[in-house]
């Protein structure tokens, strides 16, 4: 059901490769035009149409459209990113509780070349959470393996302040 044409795929990447040269009508008049091309309730449209959503800052429309992605079965590196794209959304629609859930599931679920941008906008949901040290603690965790110096101890560090501290949940 995840499966698309790499023509198609080509097109859409192109468009996304444009974005800044679009106005937002026009972008999204050429992504449902895209999407249209997919059959109906096919899980990577829900997907496009949320990204485009989101992009242009209509996050309650969006949030709609990546459940449906994600209920739909999407799958492959789509499918993370739009757990990701949802959490946060729903960050920025003032449920933050909801997308530390989804990221923090998705950081121990899987392992690709998304891992710190999990890591990243969780540490960013912790904050809006009230949870400032545990974000500050996911983060360092994502930018220690990068260091030339002090890996082991930021590493260590970080653990101690990812830990959820005891009032909270």
């Amino acid at each position: 059901m995840n499966d698309t044409d790499p023509d198609w795929e080509r097109r859409v990447a192109a468009l996304w490769d444009a974005f800044d040269a679009h106005t937002p009508g026009d972008f999204s008049a050429r992504m449902t035009a895209l999407v249209r091309e997919l059959p109906t309730g096919h899980p990577v449209a829900a997907y496009e149409r949320a990204s485009v959503h989101d992009a242009l800052g209509h996050e309650v429309a969006a949030a709609g459209l990546y459940r449906d992605a994600l209920a739909g079965g999407l799958a492959g590196p789509r499918r993370r990113q739009a757990v990701i794209q949802y959490a946060s959304t729903l960050r920025n629609l003032g449920r933050p509780a909801e997308g530390v859930t989804l990221l923090t599931a998705e950081r121990d679920a899987a392992s690709d070349a998304l891992d710190d941008a999990v890591a990243a906008f969780l540490a960013l949901t912790l904050a809006d959470a009230g949870r400032a040290r545990e974000a500050v603690g996911v983060a360092l965790g994502a930018l220690a393996p990068h260091l030339p110096s002090y890996t082991r101890s930021v590493g260590r560090y970080a653990r101690e302040l990812a830990e959820p501290s005891p009032e909270q949940p």
